[in-house]
This record gives C-alpha cells, structure tokens and sequence, in this order.
C-alpha cells in the first residue's frame, strides 16, 4: 500500500508570471459582476449576475487545469492563452449588458474563450487529450446556448443560461476527471492567488464607495474604511491561515485518479461559493462605505451578511470534502452572518459592519489560539490507494 505522506515531497511547480498576467483580465471581470448586480439590485438582477459569474469562474477554472497539467512555455501555446485573455476581456467589458445590448458580444468572446482552450489541451495535452475529449462536448454544448439565448426573449434566455451552467458543471460529474494530470503544489496556489485576486476586487468596492460620496475624508468616513479593511481581512485569515494548508495537504496526499477528483471538488466546485461569497461583500461594502449612517436595504443588506455566510459555509463544505469534521465555529459564523442580515435593515450600515468584523476576528481568534487541534482527518483509505481512471 503506498504512502500518502510520500507525495509531500514531489518537486513543486510554482505558478509563473505568465500564468498571472493572464489571471490579471479576472480581476477586471469580478468588478463588472458586482457592478451588473449594482445596476440592477433586484432578484432577477442577481440571479444574473450570479449565472454569470458561474460562467466566469468555470472558464478560469479550466485554464487553470490547463496550465496545470500542459506546457505554455513555446510561442504558439502562449499566443494561443494571449488570444484566450483577449476575447476573455471582451467577456468582462460585455457582462453589466450580458443579457441586453452586449448579450451576442459576451456570448460569441465566451465562446471563443472556451473552443480555444480545447484547442490548446487537444493538441499540447498528450496523456491529458482523451480527458479533455470526454469533457470536449459539454463545453461546447453550455456555449452555444448562450449563442441561442441571445435571440430568445429575457425569461428564455436565463433559463438558457441555467442549463449552460449546468452542463458545465454536471459534465465533470458524469465524465469523472482521471486521466488528468495535478501538480498538487502548482493546482493550490494557482487558486489560492485566485482567493486574493476576488478579496482584491473587494478592495476595489471599498474605493468606488468612496468615489461615490464625492466628499472629503470625515472621521467616520476613515474609520468605517478601515472597518472594510477589518472585514476582507478577516475573509483572507479564515482562509489562508490554517485552512488553505491543510487544503493543500489534502490534495498532495491524494494520488491517482482521487486527486484529480479531489481538485475538481475542493477548488473547482467548492471554491465557488468563497468567490461568490466575496462578490456579495463587496456589494455590501460599497453600500456602507458611501452611506455609513444609512441603513442597508435588499441586495446591500443580503451581500454583506449572506455573502459572509456563504463563504464560511464554503469552507465548511471543503473541510468536509477532504476527510475533516465541519469546524463548529464556521457553521455558527455562517448562521450570525446570516442573522445580520435582517439585523442590516434596521442599524446604520456602518454598526453591521460592525457586527461582521467582530465575527470574523472570533474565527480569527479561534484560528490563532484553539483552532489547530481537533480536526485531524477521517480515514484515508480512499486516498492510500491509486484509484483507476474514472
């Protein structure tokens, strides 16, 4: 039986300079998802905004597996990525008016986005080609709905939208991922960078708040800027403190098959709820920061206290994927987090937010003093093994 502790050492490949310059049009996107959930703060204007996201966060995702596993170093695999960041920035500028005056803009650059990346993992994937072959039609399939949404009326075009977000996300489900290869150490902090990439956008909110107030800096207005600062801080400690090791861990134990299905798991599935999570902070951060005193109403007061809960709940749902109990203290922050909410509606933004930094400086706590005993991992045995190609 192998040892799993034996794929700690495998020499890691650290991400390269290239592969962030092309993460560099993301952040760019997570901005105009926020600023299409700001433009139309309703549930049909976050259900959007939402979906697309989805979108977004699945194409960044399969270049990340990509660059993981195939060589970009020549000129024509870097040309091909370079074109990829170029109709993906069309995508971005496109996504405020994705289902109105730029749908066909943002569906055909998304399109291109994504026949390119299966073009380059065709040709350049070796032992890779016949995975991404298996995942090839669900790709395309999920695109060119969006095509077809753009010439069906609105309530279509969102269902359309759904079954896209579907198929991409099903097809990994019903095709599995073996045969795909994971450079544990690489696959981590491609993500990891991600994490601060979308907690930077959050920043990024914070000063379009500011900028929306057209006034000069008042006392109230600094230290509610600085409360801002408390709260992505607090998101990037729950993270990266204790949490995103031992993610890291996880992933390099497994070996086979199971680590391809771990990656796609953890990161590709369960990260999605933290990116959304720091989304909706944002919208919620905006709002407090341009009106401190007032109180929060509709997609501001869910953003802060529901995209806090969902990104607690994220991480609990990844500790319990990689074989470790739910920590308690993250359950219970999601459900106060949740609880501010209601709570948002009726206090000045600034006293919720507030509320929420004090939550997240618990977990911080916790995390710091008791939180790195008591949760080792369940049994391994799934991981001890190589598990044949799905």
């Amino acid at each position: 039986m192998a040892d799993p502790d034996t794929n700690l050492t495998e020499p890691r490949r650290p991400v390269s300079s290239f592969e962030l310059f092309f993460d560099l049009v993301f952040v760019f996107s997570l901005t105009r998802v926020t600023d299409m959930i700001l433009g139309n703060p309703h549930p049909d204007g976050v259900l959007r905004g939402m979906l697309v996201l989805a979108l977004l966060w699945w194409a960044w995702g399969a270049y990340a597996w990509l660059t993981n596993a195939v060589d970009t170093d020549s000129a024509a695999a870097r040309g091909v990525v370079l074109a990829a960041m170029g109709a993906m920035l069309v995508v971005a500028v496109a996504v405020p008016q994705a289902s109105d005056k730029n749908a066909l803009p943002f569906a055909l650059a998304y399109f291109v986005v994504r026949v390119l990346h299966l073009v380059l993992f065709a040709v350049a994937g070796g032992a890779n080609r016949a995975a991404i072959l298996r995942l090839a039609p669900g790709n395309l399939a999920a695109s060119v709905l969006l095509i077809i949404g753009v010439y069906t009326p609105d309530s279509i075009q969102v269902v359309l939208w759904c079954f896209a977000v579907l198929i991409d996300y099903g097809t990994p489900i019903i095709t599995g991922v073996g045969g795909f290869t994971v450079h544990a150490g690489h696959f981590f902090e491609r993500h990891s960078l991600f994490m601060i990439i979308a907690l930077g956008e959050s920043v990024v909110a914070v000063g379009a708040g500011v900028l929306l107030t057209q006034a000069h800096i008042t006392p109230l207005l600094a230290a509610t800027i600085l409360l801002a600062v408390a709260a992505i801080g607090g998101l990037w400690w729950a993270y990266f403190d204790w949490e995103a090791a031992l993610s890291e861990r996880q992933l390099a134990r497994a070996i086979g098959a199971e680590r391809a299905h771990l990656a796609r798991d953890m990161f590709s599935y369960l990260h999605l709820p933290l990116v959304a999570g720091v989304v909706f902070i944002a919208v919620g951060l905006e709002s407090v920061v341009s009106h401190p005193t007032a109180h929060m109403h509709g997609v501001h007061a869910i953003g802060l206290g529901g995209g806090a809960a969902l990104f607690m709940s994220g991480l609990s749902a990844i500790s319990g994927r990689r074989g470790h109990r739910p920590r308690l203290d993250h359950l219970v922050a999601g459900l106060l987090c949740v609880l501010l909410i209601p709570v948002s509606l009726f206090v000045p933004g600034v006293v919720a937010l507030v509320l929420l930094v004090a939550v997240l400086l618990v977990i911080a706590y916790i995390d710091r003093h008791h939180g790195r005993t008591g949760y080792e991992p369940r049994a391994r045995t799934s991981q001890q093994t190589v598990v044949a190609d799905a």
